[in-house]
Protein backbone atom coordinates (compact mmCIF):
# COMPACT_ATOMS: atom_id res chain seq x y z
CA UNK A 1 0.00 0.00 0.00
CA UNK A 2 1.31 3.45 -0.85
CA UNK A 3 2.57 5.87 1.79
CA UNK A 4 -0.19 8.28 0.76
CA UNK A 5 -2.89 5.69 1.32
CA UNK A 6 -1.46 4.94 4.76
CA UNK A 7 -0.96 8.57 5.78
CA UNK A 8 -4.14 8.97 7.84
CA UNK A 9 -5.50 5.57 8.80
CA UNK A 10 -8.76 5.47 10.72
CA UNK A 11 -8.48 3.88 14.15
CA UNK A 12 -9.62 0.26 14.11
CA UNK A 13 -12.34 -0.66 16.58
CA UNK A 14 -11.16 -2.87 19.46
CA UNK A 15 -11.46 -6.62 19.23
CA UNK A 16 -14.00 -8.83 20.94
CA UNK A 17 -11.68 -9.52 23.86
CA UNK A 18 -11.04 -5.81 24.44
CA UNK A 19 -11.87 -4.31 27.85
CA UNK A 20 -14.35 -2.17 25.90
CA UNK A 21 -16.38 -5.28 25.04
CA UNK A 22 -18.91 -4.42 27.75
CA UNK A 23 -21.51 -2.44 25.81
CA UNK A 24 -24.26 -3.90 23.61
CA UNK A 25 -24.03 -1.03 21.12
CA UNK A 26 -20.22 -1.17 20.94
CA UNK A 27 -20.28 -4.93 20.52
CA UNK A 28 -22.93 -4.72 17.80
CA UNK A 29 -21.12 -2.04 15.84
CA UNK A 30 -17.75 -3.78 16.07
CA UNK A 31 -19.30 -7.08 14.99
CA UNK A 32 -21.46 -5.83 12.12
CA UNK A 33 -20.17 -2.42 10.99
CA UNK A 34 -16.87 -3.58 9.50
CA UNK A 35 -16.77 -2.10 6.01
CA UNK A 36 -17.57 0.94 3.90
CA UNK A 37 -19.75 3.63 5.44
CA UNK A 38 -20.54 1.45 8.44
CA UNK A 39 -16.85 0.97 9.26
CA UNK A 40 -16.36 4.74 9.01
CA UNK A 41 -19.12 5.23 11.59
CA UNK A 42 -17.57 2.76 14.02
CA UNK A 43 -14.11 4.26 13.60
CA UNK A 44 -15.50 7.77 14.13
CA UNK A 45 -17.26 6.67 17.32
CA UNK A 46 -14.17 4.98 18.72
CA UNK A 47 -11.99 8.00 17.88
CA UNK A 48 -14.55 10.27 19.58
CA UNK A 49 -14.47 8.05 22.68
CA UNK A 50 -10.69 8.18 22.82
CA UNK A 51 -10.60 11.93 22.16
CA UNK A 52 -12.78 12.89 25.14
CA UNK A 53 -11.58 10.26 27.60
CA UNK A 54 -9.86 11.36 30.78
CA UNK A 55 -6.36 10.57 29.53
CA UNK A 56 -6.63 12.59 26.29
CA UNK A 57 -8.80 15.27 27.88
CA UNK A 58 -10.21 16.56 24.61
CA UNK A 59 -13.28 18.76 24.39
CA UNK A 60 -15.92 18.54 21.69
CA UNK A 61 -17.85 21.17 19.78
CA UNK A 62 -21.04 19.63 18.43
CA UNK A 63 -22.98 21.29 15.62
CA UNK A 64 -26.64 20.65 14.85
CA UNK A 65 -28.21 21.33 11.48
CA UNK A 66 -31.34 19.78 10.02
CA UNK A 67 -34.32 19.05 12.25
CA UNK A 68 -32.46 16.99 14.84
CA UNK A 69 -34.40 18.40 17.79
CA UNK A 70 -37.70 17.46 16.19
CA UNK A 71 -36.15 14.02 15.67
CA UNK A 72 -35.71 13.98 19.49
CA UNK A 73 -31.92 13.82 19.46
CA UNK A 74 -32.13 15.07 23.04
CA UNK A 75 -32.84 11.54 24.28
CA UNK A 76 -29.18 10.66 23.67
CA UNK A 77 -27.51 14.07 23.31
CA UNK A 78 -28.66 15.25 26.74
CA UNK A 79 -26.82 12.35 28.36
CA UNK A 80 -23.70 13.12 26.31
CA UNK A 81 -23.79 16.62 27.78
CA UNK A 82 -24.37 15.36 31.32
CA UNK A 83 -21.45 12.93 30.98
CA UNK A 84 -19.16 15.74 29.74
CA UNK A 85 -18.74 14.27 26.26
CA UNK A 86 -19.98 17.51 24.62
CA UNK A 87 -18.56 20.84 25.74
CA UNK A 88 -20.13 23.41 23.39
CA UNK A 89 -22.91 23.43 20.81
CA UNK A 90 -23.56 25.45 17.70
CA UNK A 91 -27.02 24.94 16.27
CA UNK A 92 -29.49 26.40 13.87
CA UNK A 93 -32.18 28.47 15.56
CA UNK A 94 -34.72 25.87 14.48
CA UNK A 95 -32.92 23.22 16.54
CA UNK A 96 -32.79 25.65 19.46
CA UNK A 97 -36.52 26.30 19.53
CA UNK A 98 -37.70 22.86 18.49
CA UNK A 99 -36.13 21.15 21.50
CA UNK A 100 -38.28 23.39 23.69
CA UNK A 101 -41.35 22.95 21.46
CA UNK A 102 -41.03 19.17 21.80
CA UNK A 103 -40.65 19.43 25.57
CA UNK A 104 -43.92 21.31 26.09
CA UNK A 105 -46.09 20.00 23.24
CA UNK A 106 -44.86 16.52 22.35
CA UNK A 107 -48.28 14.91 22.75
CA UNK A 108 -49.90 17.41 20.38
CA UNK A 109 -47.53 16.57 17.53
CA UNK A 110 -48.94 14.60 14.60
CA UNK A 111 -46.88 11.85 12.97
CA UNK A 112 -47.68 10.97 9.35
CA UNK A 113 -46.91 7.33 8.62
CA UNK A 114 -47.01 7.54 4.81
CA UNK A 115 -45.75 11.10 4.42
CA UNK A 116 -44.37 10.53 0.91
CA UNK A 117 -47.91 9.92 -0.35
CA UNK A 118 -49.33 13.24 0.85
CA UNK A 119 -51.08 15.22 -1.86
CA UNK A 120 -51.17 18.98 -2.19
CA UNK A 121 -54.68 18.80 -0.77
CA UNK A 122 -53.41 16.84 2.23
CA UNK A 123 -50.78 19.51 2.84
CA UNK A 124 -53.42 22.23 2.69
CA UNK A 125 -55.51 20.35 5.27
CA UNK A 126 -52.51 20.11 7.60
CA UNK A 127 -51.79 23.81 7.14
CA UNK A 128 -55.39 24.80 7.78
CA UNK A 129 -55.46 22.56 10.87
CA UNK A 130 -52.52 24.50 12.31
CA UNK A 131 -49.66 22.07 11.67
CA UNK A 132 -46.20 22.71 10.24
CA UNK A 133 -44.76 19.54 8.68
CA UNK A 134 -41.15 18.38 8.98
CA UNK A 135 -40.97 15.15 6.94
CA UNK A 136 -43.20 12.77 8.97
CA UNK A 137 -43.64 15.01 12.01
CA UNK A 138 -46.08 17.92 12.21
CA UNK A 139 -45.45 20.65 14.78
CA UNK A 140 -48.59 22.35 16.06
CA UNK A 141 -48.68 26.11 15.53
CA UNK A 142 -50.17 26.42 19.03
CA UNK A 143 -46.80 25.64 20.65
CA UNK A 144 -45.11 28.40 18.63
CA UNK A 145 -47.65 30.92 19.92
CA UNK A 146 -47.39 29.56 23.46
CA UNK A 147 -43.64 30.13 23.54
CA UNK A 148 -44.01 33.46 21.74
CA UNK A 149 -46.25 34.74 24.54
CA UNK A 150 -43.51 34.02 27.09
CA UNK A 151 -40.39 35.00 25.20
CA UNK A 152 -41.71 38.34 23.91
CA UNK A 153 -41.89 39.47 27.55
CA UNK A 154 -38.19 38.69 27.93
CA UNK A 155 -37.31 40.62 24.77
CA UNK A 156 -39.38 43.58 25.93
CA UNK A 157 -37.77 43.62 29.37
CA UNK A 158 -34.30 43.51 27.80
CA UNK A 159 -35.20 46.39 25.49
CA UNK A 160 -36.36 48.48 28.44
CA UNK A 161 -33.05 47.88 30.20
CA UNK A 162 -30.93 48.28 27.09
CA UNK A 163 -29.57 44.74 27.46
CA UNK A 164 -28.24 42.44 24.74
CA UNK A 165 -28.31 38.66 25.17
CA UNK A 166 -27.85 35.75 22.81
CA UNK A 167 -30.84 33.99 21.28
CA UNK A 168 -29.92 30.91 23.31
CA UNK A 169 -29.92 32.87 26.59
CA UNK A 170 -33.53 33.90 26.09
CA UNK A 171 -34.68 30.36 25.36
CA UNK A 172 -32.68 28.95 28.28
CA UNK A 173 -34.29 31.53 30.57
CA UNK A 174 -37.64 29.90 29.90
CA UNK A 175 -36.45 26.87 31.87
CA UNK A 176 -36.52 29.12 34.94
CA UNK A 177 -40.23 29.78 34.36
CA UNK A 178 -41.85 27.55 36.98
CA UNK A 179 -45.27 28.14 35.47
CA UNK A 180 -44.06 26.63 32.17
CA UNK A 181 -42.99 23.40 33.84
CA UNK A 182 -46.57 22.17 34.18
CA UNK A 183 -46.68 21.87 30.38
CA UNK A 184 -43.71 19.51 30.06
CA UNK A 185 -44.86 16.43 28.13
CA UNK A 186 -41.58 14.51 27.95
CA UNK A 187 -39.05 14.00 30.75
CA UNK A 188 -36.88 17.07 31.25
CA UNK A 189 -33.82 14.81 31.03
CA UNK A 190 -34.68 14.23 27.34
CA UNK A 191 -34.13 17.91 26.56
CA UNK A 192 -30.62 18.66 25.38
CA UNK A 193 -31.27 22.35 26.07
CA UNK A 194 -32.06 21.59 29.70
CA UNK A 195 -28.88 19.51 29.96
CA UNK A 196 -26.82 22.31 28.40
CA UNK A 197 -28.31 24.83 30.82
CA UNK A 198 -27.55 22.61 33.81
CA UNK A 199 -24.00 21.98 32.60
CA UNK A 200 -23.37 25.63 31.75
CA UNK A 201 -21.93 24.87 28.32
CA UNK A 202 -22.10 27.60 25.66
CA UNK A 203 -24.65 27.48 22.84
CA UNK A 204 -24.02 29.54 19.70
CA UNK A 205 -26.92 30.21 17.32
CA UNK A 206 -25.93 31.90 14.06
CA UNK A 207 -28.74 33.01 11.78
CA UNK A 208 -31.39 33.34 14.49
CA UNK A 209 -33.71 35.12 12.07
CA UNK A 210 -34.04 31.87 10.09
CA UNK A 211 -36.49 30.27 12.53
CA UNK A 212 -40.03 30.62 13.83
CA UNK A 213 -38.95 32.61 16.89
CA UNK A 214 -36.52 34.63 14.78
CA UNK A 215 -39.35 35.54 12.40
CA UNK A 216 -41.52 36.48 15.37
CA UNK A 217 -38.74 38.61 16.84
CA UNK A 218 -38.34 40.52 13.56
CA UNK A 219 -42.11 40.97 13.31
CA UNK A 220 -42.42 42.35 16.84
CA UNK A 221 -39.53 44.76 16.28
CA UNK A 222 -41.16 45.83 13.01
CA UNK A 223 -44.39 46.52 14.90
CA UNK A 224 -42.63 48.33 17.74
CA UNK A 225 -43.80 45.76 20.29
CA UNK A 226 -40.11 45.12 21.02
CA UNK A 227 -38.33 48.47 20.95
CA UNK A 228 -34.96 47.41 19.55
CA UNK A 229 -33.45 44.60 17.54
CA UNK A 230 -30.24 45.06 19.56
CA UNK A 231 -31.65 42.94 22.40
CA UNK A 232 -30.61 39.77 20.50
CA UNK A 233 -26.87 39.46 19.96
CA UNK A 234 -25.76 39.69 16.35
CA UNK A 235 -23.85 37.01 14.52
CA UNK A 236 -20.70 39.12 14.81
CA UNK A 237 -21.03 39.31 18.59
CA UNK A 238 -21.56 35.55 18.78
CA UNK A 239 -18.47 34.97 16.66
CA UNK A 240 -16.47 37.11 19.08
CA UNK A 241 -17.82 35.06 21.99
CA UNK A 242 -17.00 31.84 20.15
CA UNK A 243 -13.45 32.99 19.38
CA UNK A 244 -12.96 33.91 23.02
CA UNK A 245 -14.25 30.47 24.09
CA UNK A 246 -11.95 28.63 21.69
CA UNK A 247 -8.92 30.73 22.60
CA UNK A 248 -9.42 30.03 26.30
CA UNK A 249 -10.35 26.35 26.07
CA UNK A 250 -7.69 25.35 23.53
CA UNK A 251 -4.97 26.55 25.89
CA UNK A 252 -5.57 23.48 28.06
CA UNK A 253 -7.28 20.92 25.81
CA UNK A 254 -7.43 19.81 22.20
CA UNK A 255 -10.83 20.62 20.74
CA UNK A 256 -12.70 18.44 18.30
CA UNK A 257 -15.55 19.10 15.91
CA UNK A 258 -18.53 16.75 15.54
CA UNK A 259 -20.79 18.03 12.79
CA UNK A 260 -24.34 16.88 12.13
CA UNK A 261 -25.45 18.12 8.73
CA UNK A 262 -23.87 21.16 7.13
CA UNK A 263 -24.75 24.75 6.44
CA UNK A 264 -24.36 27.61 8.87
CA UNK A 265 -24.38 25.41 11.97
CA UNK A 266 -21.12 23.84 10.81
CA UNK A 267 -19.43 26.57 8.82
CA UNK A 268 -19.90 29.32 11.43
CA UNK A 269 -18.04 27.68 14.34
CA UNK A 270 -15.29 26.00 12.35
CA UNK A 271 -14.24 29.44 11.07
CA UNK A 272 -13.29 30.54 14.58
CA UNK A 273 -9.88 28.91 14.20
CA UNK A 274 -8.75 30.55 10.93
CA UNK A 275 -10.06 33.83 12.35
CA UNK A 276 -7.72 33.44 15.30
CA UNK A 277 -4.76 32.19 13.28
CA UNK A 278 -4.97 34.27 10.11
CA UNK A 279 -6.86 37.41 11.10
CA UNK A 280 -5.80 37.90 14.72
CA UNK A 281 -2.34 36.31 14.28
CA UNK A 282 -2.84 34.32 17.48
CA UNK A 283 -1.27 30.88 17.51
CA UNK A 284 -3.81 28.32 18.71
CA UNK A 285 -4.13 24.60 18.03
CA UNK A 286 -6.35 23.81 15.06
CA UNK A 287 -9.43 21.59 15.41
CA UNK A 288 -8.00 18.23 16.45
CA UNK A 289 -10.79 15.78 15.55
CA UNK A 290 -13.39 16.04 12.83
CA UNK A 291 -16.45 14.01 11.96
CA UNK A 292 -19.39 14.97 9.80
CA UNK A 293 -22.58 12.96 9.43
CA UNK A 294 -24.50 14.18 6.41
CA UNK A 295 -26.46 12.86 3.46
CA UNK A 296 -24.84 15.52 1.26
CA UNK A 297 -22.74 14.04 -1.53
CA UNK A 298 -19.29 15.33 -2.38
CA UNK A 299 -19.98 18.40 -4.46
CA UNK A 300 -18.36 21.15 -6.51
CA UNK A 301 -18.03 24.27 -4.38
CA UNK A 302 -20.50 23.27 -1.69
CA UNK A 303 -19.66 23.29 2.02
CA UNK A 304 -21.96 20.52 3.24
CA UNK A 305 -20.46 18.00 0.85
CA UNK A 306 -16.83 19.11 1.14
CA UNK A 307 -14.45 16.35 2.19
CA UNK A 308 -12.60 16.92 5.50
CA UNK A 309 -9.18 17.33 3.87
CA UNK A 310 -10.39 20.52 2.15
CA UNK A 311 -10.50 22.17 5.58
CA UNK A 312 -6.73 21.78 5.95
CA UNK A 313 -6.04 24.49 3.38
CA UNK A 314 -8.22 26.95 5.31
CA UNK A 315 -6.26 26.52 8.56
CA UNK A 316 -9.29 24.85 10.13
CA UNK A 317 -8.11 21.32 10.71
CA UNK A 318 -4.86 19.72 11.84
CA UNK A 319 -3.45 17.57 9.01
CA UNK A 320 -2.94 14.67 11.44
CA UNK A 321 -6.37 15.00 13.07
CA UNK A 322 -8.69 11.98 12.88
CA UNK A 323 -11.09 12.79 10.05
CA UNK A 324 -14.35 11.05 9.17
CA UNK A 325 -17.14 11.64 6.66
CA UNK A 326 -20.21 9.47 7.28
CA UNK A 327 -22.64 9.87 4.42
CA UNK A 328 -25.88 8.73 5.94
CA UNK A 329 -28.97 9.76 7.90
CA UNK A 330 -27.87 11.54 11.08
CA UNK A 331 -31.10 10.62 12.87
CA UNK A 332 -29.91 7.01 12.67
CA UNK A 333 -26.15 7.46 12.98
CA UNK A 334 -25.73 10.18 15.62
CA UNK A 335 -27.55 8.26 18.40
CA UNK A 336 -25.39 5.23 17.58
CA UNK A 337 -22.20 7.29 17.97
CA UNK A 338 -23.49 8.75 21.25
CA UNK A 339 -24.47 5.32 22.57
CA UNK A 340 -21.02 3.97 21.62
CA UNK A 341 -19.25 6.82 23.41
CA UNK A 342 -21.46 6.48 26.48
CA UNK A 343 -21.01 2.72 26.64
CA UNK A 344 -24.70 1.90 26.32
Amino acid sequence: MSELANSNPSPDPPGADSPLADSPVRNFMRQHYRHFNARELTAAAEAYRQFVDAQRGGKMMLTLAGAMSTAEIGVSLAEMIRQKKVHAITCTAANLEEDLFNLVAHDEYKVIQDWRALSVGDEVKLRDSGFNRVTDTCIPETVVRHIEHRIVKLWQAAAERGKTRSAADYVLSLFDDEELQQYYQVPREHSWLAAAKDAGIPIFVPGFEDSSLGNIFAARVYQGVVKSDRVVASGTQQMIDLVRWYHNESADSPIGFFQIGGGIAGDFPICAVPLLVQDLKIEVPLWSYFCQISDAVTSYGGYSGAVPNEKITWHKLLPEAPKFMVQSDATICAPLVFAYVLGW
